[in-house]
């Protein structure tokens, strides 16, 4: 596959696209190292051992970048011939059920019009749109907007039921409106503005119960909000907005209380790493135990 993205350094939307993605990717390998380690890693705070390998999140998300790089704006068809060439390159990348058999129809050259709302009996409210969403809203910084517009694009592609889109629309907005100075935390009004840019929705309904949970009520919040157990948008998107809008001091800080909460912790991790980002420098340390992307993707 000839990609076409080459990171020449500034400031604009390319280089935040790219910080989002890393920070996303980061937290998309993090999260998956929990699933085979001791919980009580997650209490001490203790780094999982190993190469951190990203999963479907990061993949689908590099497609994300690579279209926004080369148009400037979300262009279906590319991005789900994209999405389709490398799930059939690396199938064993994690992805869900229906994503498998979207994507394999589509690669017998089906259309997504067609195949994307037959999913599930009227489309997927999962959250695999949202977990790949953060960098379209980085790249549209400052426009949240044309982020979400942008980010309903492309969800449609493999989640056409509402909750689904609803869920990357909220992850987008989300990272459009995250502040960019350091040491800012955003706290409820972060929540407030993404919830008033959305439809009504489930997923709107979580954000909203998120803003009377206190910020020292992890437990509460994971347990009110839900952290991806039935992997659907409205029960991942809630927390991650919580935990970015109270705990994102830092880098790491944010991706600890996300893990914690457990539930589906890549996908948890990849979002709300990919919402901060572009403001909350990735951790040397953490950087080097993830599996490293393609290089065009790299700085």
């Amino acid at each position: 596959m000839e990609l076409n993205v080459k990171h020449t350094g500034g400031s604009g939307p390319e280089k935040r696209a790219l910080l989002s993605l890393q920070g996303l990717s980061v937290g998309d390998a993090f999260g998956e190292r929990f699933f085979r380690q001791d919980p009580s890693l997650i209490q001490e705070r203790s780094l999982p051992p190993g190469l951190w390998n990203w999963t479907d999140d990061t993949h689908m998300a590099l497609s994300i970048v690579q279209v926004l790089f080369e148009f400037g704006r979300i262009e279906q068809d590319k991005l789900a011939n994209l999405f389709t060439e490398r799930y059939s390159q690396q199938p064993w990348r994690g992805y869900g059920g229906g994503a498998r058999r979207l994507l394999g129809k589509l690669s017998r050259k089906a259309d997504w019009r067609e195949e994307a709302p037959e999913l599930f009996g009227g489309g997927s409210f999962g959250n695999g749109a949202a977990m790949r969403a953060a960098p379209i809203g980085a790249y549209f910084s400052g426009d949240p907007q044309q982020a979400a517009a942008e980010a309903d694009k492309s969800a449609q592609i493999t989640h056409a039921h509402p909750e689904g889109r609803a869920g990357a629309v909220a992850i987008a907005l989300a990272a459009a409106l995250f502040p960019s100075q350091a040491g800012v935390k955003p706290g409820v009004e972060f929540l407030e503005d993404t919830a008033a840019l959305l439809p009504e929705s489930k997923v709107r309904a979580g954000i909203e119960i998120a803003l009377r949970i206190p910020p020292d009520q992890v437990e509460q919040a994971a347990s009110r909000l839900g952290t991806g157990l039935q992997v659907a948008a409205f029960d991942t998107v809630p927390f991650c907005l919580w935990v970015a809008a109270h705990h994102a001091d830092t880098y790491e800080n944010a991706l600890w209380v996300t893990v914690s909460g457990r539930g589906d912790m890549d996908t948890t991790c990849a979002i709300v790493g990919g919402i901060i980002g572009t403001a909350r420098p990735v951790p040397p340390e953490w950087l080097a135990r993830r599996e490293p992307l393609p290089d065009d993707f790299e700085f």
